[in-house]
């Protein structure tokens, strides 16, 4: 969103998200919220949806995700990813990103890109139920999940499924935030796993 410079131009608001409200740098509060970024990068016209955090409750994250996809109907989107965590419970040097799709032929092109199919197993929250839901509303989905231990906010893992990402809609984007970010995620691994021996 920042390194593309997208324009946020919808907030969803809703009671199933957790009662609570975000301090803004400011100093002034926001109630929690989604939010929907536009920009136009090399002809193509992305929108990002971004959030503070995900409904509380399964029936109200099945309800978000039938507005999204309402709200995607209507901007005529025509292909849907969602980012995700891979989490495994052990620390990776260089995280495998790994993918699911609602199309065949998308699956079949993952290895183009070195991303691993997926063949088993479930995706939890809403970044499996939207591309779920995509499927009713006929629109392609796609996951994509960067291998974590679950353990630290691992930015190492984010840059690896950015890195496909870009190679996926063939877009280019300033990397260089995301691997300082990652770096730090070194450092943190490197303190946890000296402290347990």
């Amino acid at each position: 969103i920042e390194t593309l410079h997208a324009t946020q131009f919808a907030d969803i608001y809703s009671s199933s998200f957790p009662p609570q409200v975000t301090i803004q740098s400011d100093g002034t509060v926001d109630l929690v919220k989604n939010s929907l970024f536009f920009t136009k990068h090399n002809s193509q016209d992305l929108v990002f949806l971004t959030g503070d955090a995900q409904p509380i409750s399964a029936p109200a994250e099945y309800a978000l995700a039938e507005e999204i996809l309402t709200t995607c109907n209507k901007l005529k989107i025509n292909s849907i990813i969602t980012l995700a965590a891979y989490i495994t419970g052990n620390f990776s040097k260089n995280p495998k990103v790994y993918g699911t799709s609602t199309s065949l032929d998308i699956v079949k092109d993952f290895s183009k890109y070195g991303i691993l199919t997926m063949n088993s197993g479930s995706i939890v929250g809403m970044n499996g139920v939207i591309i779920g839901t995509a499927k009713k509303f006929h629109i392609p989905g796609t996951c994509i999940l960067g291998e974590t231990s679950g353990y630290v906010i691992d930015a190492k893992a984010s840059k690896a499924i950015l890195e496909k990402l870009s190679m996926f809609l063939n877009i280019q984007f300033d990397m260089s935030e995301i691997s300082k970010r990652a770096e730090d995620t070194e450092q943190i691994i490197k303190t946890i796993e000296l402290q347990a021996n």
